[in-house]
């Protein structure tokens, strides 16, 4: 199966600090290379036959980067549309099959958490399956968790494992929000509440780069000296 894979680029990185004020937040560099490019190489380990970016802030600059590429770049104008209406937005180059979704500003280390995805993906009784992160593998997080995960893999909302901005997600329902911008959060409660949203955990070190400390901690899990 050829897969369709969303990278989420547009947001404003404000938590960055100095670190975009002159480029958007994908464009950061960890370990000598863009946040951007680290997440291009997990796709290109995968049979996926369409990769979209979205794009806001200062989309020029990625557009420019990714230019040559095989990731295909749709600007959100004039407003930005969050994830859930980036996403339906982005269907037309997408197509109409489930999506894989990753957020441009984590590090992973360990197998390919897409890779993971596709092997536990179960059409018939999942409408989204997301990757998740154990507390002890989130490298420098001291947020609260997200989802609590059952036996079975259905999970609700609770202080338990982290989500890692990856995950499959069928995107029919999106045609039933009726509003342009709004989080996949609004998607996810309606396949939890009809027993259709699963989790699984990732075995190897995750680092979120959404502030300047994420960039040192990321380096350090690479094993990145500067010289």
């Amino acid at each position: 199966m050829g897969w369709s894979v969303m990278l989420f680029a547009a947001g404003f990185g404000n938590r960055m600090k100095h670190l975009t004020a002159d480029r958007p937040k994908p464009m950061v560099e960890v370990a000598g290379r863009p946040l951007i490019d680290h997440a291009r190489a997990l796709t290109d380990e995968l049979p996926a036959e369409r990769v979209v970016a979205n794009l806001h802030y200062k989309a020029d600059i990625l557009q420019a980067h990714l230019h040559g590429t095989n990731v295909q770049t749709i600007v959100e104008t004039p407003d930005i549309l969050e994830t859930g209406g980036g996403l339906r937005n982005a269907l037309p180059l997408l197509g109409s099959g489930p999506v894989m979704t990753l957020n441009t500003d984590a590090i992973w280390k360990g197998v390919n958490p897409l890779d993971q995805l596709q092997k536990e993906w179960d059409p018939d009784r999942m409408d989204g399956l997301l990757m998740c992160i154990p507390p002890q593998n989130a490298v420098g997080y001291d947020g609260p968790g997200n989802f609590l995960i059952g036996a079975n893999g259905r999970i609700e909302r609770g202080d338990g494992s982290i989500y890692s901005g990856a995950q499959i997600i069928k995107t029919e329902r999106l045609a039933d929000i009726d509003r342009p911008s709004f989080s996949l959060n609004i998607l996810w409660d309606m396949l939890m509440a009809e027993n259709r949203l699963y989790a699984m955990e990732y075995a190897g070190l995750w680092c979120d780069v959404g502030h300047p400390q994420g960039v040192t901690n990321a380096e350090a899990l690479l094993g990145y000296r500067h010289v």
